[in-house]
């Protein structure tokens, strides 16, 4: 066939073709043209629909944020591309990926109130535990909180027996945390589903199973710690107990693996049993004013000490009770440093021992000079000593009463002058005022 003939076919089909589409009904025809626009009109939508959804896909992290993408439930990426950063970010459309949005930056506050007393609706609470309105009610283990502290007296050979006395205390306490570890917080922490739309952040503040646990783990933390101390170190010390408390929640939403970091625990209020209000405050005043006694007398001992002999007296009082405690040298050399009253008390012992000496000492010099005048007259010697004996003791008197033997009269009487008289001035001050 020739490339003529093949043309003449051509055109002789399209000749017919149009002859039959002529002889087509009009409603055929309507129909036909009708389906073709809403085919077209349908392309469009669709291709609108596959925009909108590839846009949905579009998401934004706030810059307090961190968000995990899950697709069909699981968690994505790989180290750090597991946890999306604050800004947009790109997903494939819901229902094939999720993201969840979870707030690290924002602090959670928590109180627990599990360790106070029961306050009925319309209790106010109080100035001061003692108020005596407040004693008519009873302590109620299944109605009031309170937790456990240890005995003062408590002591390493009486800590395990089951007599020991413990006291009861109120508290109130508040948990301050946030969200360190997302994927952990996201895994291992129960929380309700976030709404489509809703917030992540609001669902965590208003979850009940959230507030639970972390309101279980901190009574739990301060039952533990609370055991460890007297009841005077619970309300007089309210900055290590707490830090003992921090301690314990910390190590335990660690195990948990929970991603939680404990930011702060405080005591916010503590009390003793307000039914022994008074007799409490009586114990404290008590022991306050023995502590204050047992300080003064501490004080008094180490200042009479120190003026006695000086800061080496504690050391030499210490040998003194212990003999095998220093050799004589070492004790020597304490002596040696005392200072205070106890070097004046030893200055003076030994001057006086080099006078009691020096004397004997001149006075054995002397007898030993008039010895031999004594061996020739004896008497002669002793009336010379007499002698000088009496003028000495004379010399130093200030005044003189010789009283004269009588002979032969009866009834002698003496009548001495008691007030003396004032301007007459004694030896010793005279020689006082001549030194000056």
């Amino acid at each position: 066939m020739t490339e003529e003939d093949h043309k003449n076919n051509q055109r002789t089909q399209a000749q017919a073709a149009d002859a039959g589409y002529e002889r087509i009904d009009p409603a055929e025809k309507y129909l036909h043209d009708a389906l073709r626009k809403s085919f077209f009109l349908l392309k469009i939508i669709m291709v609108v629909v596959i925009v909108w959804f590839l846009l949905s896909g579009f998401v934004k992290v706030e810059s307090n944020e961190q968000a995990l993408v899950l697709r069909f439930g699981k968690i994505q990426g790989v180290g750090e591309n597991r946890l999306l950063g604050p800004g947009p970010h790109w997903i494939l459309p819901y229902p094939i990926d999720e993201i969840v949005k979870i707030p690290v930056a924002k602090k959670e506050t928590i109180a627990i109130d599990s360790f106070w007393y029961f306050q009925r609706p319309n209790e106010s609470l109080p100035e001061s535990p003692t108020r005596q309105d407040r004693f008519d009610d009873k302590l109620v283990p299944t109605r009031d909180g309170y937790c456990i502290t240890r005995s003062e007296q408590e002591t390493e050979s009486t800590a395990a027996f089951e007599g020991s006395d413990y006291n009861i205390v109120h508290s109130k306490w508040k948990l301050i945390y946030q969200i360190e570890d997302p994927e952990r917080f996201f895994k291992n922490v129960y929380v309700t589903d976030v709404e489509p739309g809703g917030s992540y952040a609001d669902v965590i503040s208003q979850s009940t199973e959230v507030k639970s646990l972390l309101q279980d783990i901190v009574a739990d933390a301060v039952v533990t710690a609370m055991v460890n101390y007297s009841i005077d170190d619970a309300i007089g010390s309210q900055a290590r107990i707490p830090a003992h408390v921090k301690r314990l929640v910390q190590k335990k939403l660690d195990q948990i693996e929970s991603g939680i970091n404990a930011v702060s625990i405080q005591l916010t209020d503590i009390t003793w049993p307000r039914q022994i209000g008074h007799a409490f405050l009586a114990s404290i005043r008590t022991s306050q004013s023995s502590q204050k006694n047992i300080s003064e007398a501490k004080s008094y001992a180490e200042n009479t000490i120190n003026e006695a002999g000086g800061p080496v007296a504690d050391q030499l009082l210490e040998a003194l009770y212990d003999p095998d405690m220093m050799n004589d040298e070492q004790r020597e050399a304490l002596w040696a440093q005392l200072a205070g009253k106890a070097q004046e008390i030893i200055a003076e012992a030994r001057a006086y021992r080099t006078k009691v000496v020096e004397d004997a000492r001149a006075n054995a010099e002397y007898l030993q000079t008039i010895l031999p005048e004594y061996k020739k007259s004896p008497q002669l010697v002793l009336q010379e000593i007499y002698q000088e004996a009496i003028e000495y003791v004379l010399n130093n008197t200030d005044e003189k009463l010789i009283i004269q033997p009588t002979q032969g009269t009866k009834g002698s009487e003496i009548r001495l002058l008691i007030n003396r008289d004032p301007s007459i001035k004694p030896k010793s001050q005279k020689q006082n005022n001549a030194e000056k």
